[in-house]
């Protein structure tokens, strides 16, 4: 059962191949960001023959750029959306309980009470919070997997983050949301379970063009073309939807991060949650993660012009983000305190006016005038609700009978409950292996070939080589940049990128 998982350079031949013979599916993605692969798992596991593309790489848009964070909807509740804020509760409750309880957990979000918070905005804040209550019972989300917000006093407030301004604290409001390990090994683990139901997942294979019933593709390691006959296409490109068909305007909206060694912030156990002057529902959040990091952000600036393969933070985002939260620090952060940076760019739907912190993060479907469905709009924390619907519409068109929607209670790799989940303990091994692939981590030094698989791959970095070797032979890691940038995350700064490369290029170059 395990094999059915496993995504590597061999089934990406063997997949191909099968293609060449056949070259026809029910369903072909197009896009192998959270969208593209929550519809191949949805269509998958309805019984449907599904043909996932990507360009590049697993995750290698939008989908690794977020803030990690698993949205209850609250800031959507502030302007009056209560779809959105409701569907996104629901959303995510059901991968904190079901999809994917071992890559999704409570994080505190603590918002200091200083001086310069006066007391109409404490209200509003603790007003939002209580809302954010009020959803998470609605959604039918139990307060032992997300605790209820509360007031915290002043010396918790200051165990919780302790570089926060002391004068004149009085104690912080205390809520909370669903925080992802990573949202790349999210994609991962969703189309790896594509695969497990029977999706052929390809990457570093472009969609050159494309009709309601056909796709022209192009391996980009060979150069070889195919075209393969589908009963359904649909784009799930993001913000390059506009490539697929031209008739599809987004206004793009950049939102950038600081990537800072945690021990700047004191090794906080909450997100640092500051709201933004001018503002009822936006804030930054200085949030703990993974590697010993903490992730400072994040801006939401229009992104007008071509869309680049990776976006760059500019330098006013990075001064807005250092000024934000320097006004509840003891000591301010400069440049010199910052160890990486990233930007992403949201596909939001363009309304020709407002701010992009203002347009809509709803989704929607369009079917294009070659027969095409495109996807677009939307949030990460929805992927599995936009999915079912983009595909539901995808297949009413074209009366194409299937299965009804399972992945409301479909458990991905390293859930408990799927079954590639092993029986063996996890007990002995390092607790960031089990945060990153959960009941799936034994598999993954059982299955490791290489020598000294429980050894790091550089000093001070909690990734083991084990973990190297399971994103070729697993995850499709088909290059190095696979393997440190998105497989893991050590490339977000770069002094530890280049001492993990040379282990990444040794064990591709043995898998």
């Amino acid at each position: 059962m395990s094999d059915l998982t496993a995504l590597n350079a061999a089934r990406r031949t063997a997949d191909l191949t099968e293609l060449g013979d056949d070259g026809r599916v029910d369903v072909i993605v197009i896009g192998g960001g959270i969208t593209g692969a929550g519809i191949a798992l949805d269509a998958a596991s309805r019984g449907l023959s599904v043909l996932l593309v990507e360009k590049h790489d697993l995750a290698f848009g939008t989908s690794r750029w977020s803030s990690k964070l698993v949205h209850g909807g609250l800031r959507y509740l502030a302007t009056g959306n209560v779809g959105i804020a409701r569907r996104s509760a629901v959303e995510r409750g059901i991968l904190m309980t079901r999809n994917a309880p071992h890559l999704v957990s409570p994080m505190a979000q603590l918002v200091p009470l200083l001086p310069s918070m006066g007391r109409g905005q404490r209200a509003l804040v603790r007003t939002g919070f209580v809302a954010g209550d009020a959803l998470r019972i609605l959604a039918g989300t139990k307060s032992s997997t997300l605790p209820r917000s509360r007031r915290i006093g002043t010396q918790q407030t200051l165990a919780m983050v302790p570089t926060v301004r002391r004068d004149g604290l009085d104690g912080g409001l205390l809520a909370y949301d669903g925080q992802l390990i990573d949202d790349a090994r999210l994609v991962t683990a969703v189309a790896r379970t594509a695969a497990q139901y029977g999706a052929k997942v390809l990457t570093r294979v472009s969609a050159v063009a494309a009709t309601g019933t056909s796709v022209r593709l192009r391996d980009e390691r060979t150069g070889e073309s195919l075209e393969v006959a589908a009963r359904v296409v649909i784009n799930a490109t993001g913000v390059w939807a506009g490539e697929v068909d031209s008739a599809i305007k987004l206004r793009p909206s950049r939102g950038t991060h600081l990537v800072f060694d945690a021990a700047s912030f004191g090794n906080p156990t909450a997100a640092l949650t500051i709201p933004i002057p001018g503002e009822i529902n936006r804030f930054v959040f200085a949030m703990p993660e993974q590697l010993g990091r903490v992730y400072l952000g994040l801006t939401d600036e229009d992104a007008p012009g071509p869309i680049p393969d990776v976006p760059e933070p500019t330098p006013a985002e990075i001064a807005f983000l250092l000024d934000t939260v320097n006004t509840a620090l003891g000591t301010a952060l400069t440049t010199a305190d910052i160890n990486g940076s990233y930007a992403g760019l949201r596909p939001l739907i363009d309304t020709g006016e407002g701010r992009t912190s203002d347009l809509s993060r709803e989704h929607a479907v369009i079917e294009s005038d070659s027969g095409v469905f495109s996807i677009v709009g939307g949030k990460l924390t929805e992927y599995r609700h936009m999915a079912e619907d983009a595909l539901d519409r995808a297949l009413a068109a074209r009366s194409v009978t299937a299965g009804l929607c399972r992945t409301r209670n479909l458990p991905l790799v390293g859930a408990p409950a799927n079954p590639v989940a092993t029986l063996r303990t996890t007990t002995h091994l390092p607790s960031s292996l089990v945060a990153r692939y959960g009941a799936e981590s034994p598999n993954v030094i059982a299955s490791a070939r290489c020598e000294r698989p429980t050894d790091p791959v550089a000093d001070g970095i909690d990734v083991t080589r084990a973990e190297f070797e399971f994103a070729v032979t697993h995850e499709g890691a088909l290059s190095a940049d696979d393997i440190v940038d998105r497989r893991t995350r050590i490339g977000l700064v770069e002094a530890d990128r280049d001492r993990a490369l040379a282990v990444a290029e040794e064990l591709l170059a043995r898998a």
